[in-house]
């Protein structure tokens, strides 16, 4: 058992602690997850555990203190909401009463694998399996980095409790997830959901990085064999994590990343992957990692510790985290040189839009503040056709700063190392979902293999009408009549009325942006009726 105590533990605010458990390894969490009832473990190893009614992130639960300077860098709204400082301090103490008196869990860790960009991050829990989840995610010291580890960030999960006071405070409800910038804290209440810390320090890390003139990114990241970097950005349902994990490149990390002077770097090291239906065909990586030491959330397991991966009767976000050396073939120091390619994934359930189309920078500037994709029908109740979904920099719940700021940056650093962008759609063709047919992984990997060994640049291009998308008119073995989207439709008529609704559905959107100054005025990169 670690009896080593963590520097500045009286400066945490906490009275009566009892026993410290600091950077426990994997198997003292398990021996200390077991023996509290929190997990069990099954047939591979892996511990289970189950985070309570909270099977997600609380989003409309987040906010900021509004207080100087951060409130000006701050973009506020539906995403960044703000709370007073004098009830944040009443969250606090309520925090700090919770975790004072009891046996704690004292994680220490790295966000960011970039020693120029990296910050130290201390959480605080009394729950075994969210040390576990936070060893799993993040950066793990040496033992040697750990004897003069100062954190600059420090994060209170005290999931057990609630604001009951939430209505005179003016929230949303007993949960809270509060983030004070002037004093590099964090403060956690009423949710157990792992999910919560990963991203909390995301979100963090959207925050200072921009302010140095570094680059954060809401995408996956490998590099092959010739130090050729790509980077992958695009939604849930996109292919993102599948198109990225590649047997002939190496993985830096699927999730969040960040691009400073050096190159781009992994924030985290480790991986959270949804298992719902996960089988080991499909997807042999992420099935092979989950063995010891990862842990598997939400699942439903027979007693013997069988997991069923096709039961979403707890929850359809069943997830594992797992440490990134689960995945044989990672970068090891999870940083590479400055990306040559950068691909935006779409499932364009209307039809519209190519398999692969080439970007000018002003359009990669239009489709990254886009951040488009679309649900299809029967995802969820009432949806009977594809809907269009915008999310700012394919991130945006995570973004404490104005978009366009993050836009500002992938310009700046598209000009700077000459990167060539690509929307690449994973959706359908020859007709809207229920009419036409999912692109085919093939036609995908084949059109992102002619992105990543150039061969794509020696092909000719068209331009389409509306889109003004370059596509080009032959890629190795893909039918060309799928390389032109309208080709592939038996009505053309049809296909016009589809891309010009999806057109002003893009329009639609991009007027938010309106309001920020001929710097950003990116619409006439995007499609024109």
């Amino acid at each position: 058992m670690s009896t080593k105590t963590p520097n500045g533990l009286d400066k945490l605010g906490l009275k009566d602690i009892r026993d410290v458990y600091y950077n426990l390894s994997y198997d003292e969490l398990q021996v200390h997850e077991v023996k509290a009832g929190e997990c069990q473990i099954s047939t591979t190893g892996t511990a289970m555990c189950d985070t309570g009614i909270f099977t997600g992130r609380s989003p409309k639960d987040k906010y900021f203190v509004d207080q100087e300077p951060s409130n000006k860098h701050i973009a506020w709204g539906d995403v960044n909401r703000k709370i007073d400082k004098a009830i944040y301090d009443e969250l606090l103490d309520l925090t700090l009463t919770q975790l004072s008196g009891k046996n704690i869990y004292v994680t220490d860790v790295y966000a960011g694998a970039s020693n120029a960009s990296k910050r130290s991050v201390r959480f605080i829990t009394e729950i075994a399996w969210q040390a576990h989840f936070v060893k799993n995610m993040f950066i793990r010291p040496t033992e040697e980095e750990l004897e003069d580890f100062e954190p600059d960030f420090t994060v209170y999960n005290a999931c057990k409790a609630v604001d009951e006071k939430y209505k005179e405070h003016g929230l949303n409800s007993d949960v809270y997830v509060v983030f004070n910038i002037e004093e590099n804290k964090s403060i956690i209440g009423g949710t157990w959901y792992g999910g919560e810390m990963k991203k909390g320090i995301f979100s963090m890390m959207n925050y200072w990085l921009p302010l140095e003139g570094k680059l954060s990114m809401h995408c996956s990241a490998n590099v092959g064999k010739d130090d050729d970097v790509c980077l992958f950005f695009g939604l849930s349902g996109t292919g993102k994590t599948t198109l990225s994990t590649d047997p002939h490149r190496a993985l830096i990390g699927d999730d969040e990343h960040g691009w400073d002077d050096d190159g781009v770097f992994n924030f985290e090291g480790g991986c959270y992957a949804k298992v719902i239906n996960l089988d080991a065909k499909s997807e042999p990586e992420i099935f092979g990692a989950i063995v010891k030491d990862a842990l598997l959330e939400n699942v439903v397991a027979a007693d013997d510790g069988l997991v069923d991966y096709t039961d979403g009767s707890k929850t359809e976000n069943t997830r594992v985290s797992y440490p990134i050396e689960h995945i044989e073939n990672h970068k090891k120091d999870l940083q590479a040189g400055h990306p040559n390619n950068i691909i935006f994934l779409t499932a364009d359930a209307f039809g519209v839009l190519p398999p692969v189309s080439k970007l000018s920078k002003e359009q990669a500037m239009y489709y990254f503040l886009s951040g488009y994709t679309a649900k299809v029908a029967g995802t969820e109740r009432g949806i009977t056709e594809p809907v269009a979904t915008f999310s700012a920099c394919f991130g945006e719940a995570f973004l404490p700063l104005h978009p366009t700021e993050y836009a500002k940056l992938l310009g700046e650093k598209i000009d700077e190392h000459g990167v060539s962008v690509y929307l690449v759609n994973t959706g359908w063709t020859g007709g809207a979902y229920g009419v036409g047919k999912r692109m085919s992984i093939k036609d995908t990997r084949a059109c992102i293999n002619a992105i990543l060994d150039g061969s794509i640049k020696e092909s000719e291009f068209d331009t389409t009408k509306t889109f003004q998308l370059r596509v080009p008119k032959t890629l190795g073995d893909i039918n060309p009549d799928l390389l032109n989207p309208r080709n592939a439709w038996p009505d053309k008529e049809e296909f016009d009325a589809q891309r010009d609704k999806l057109a002003e559905m893009f329009i639609e959107n991009f007027h938010r942006y309106d309001d920020n100054g001929g710097e950003f005025d990116y619409a006439s990169a995007g499609p024109q009726l």
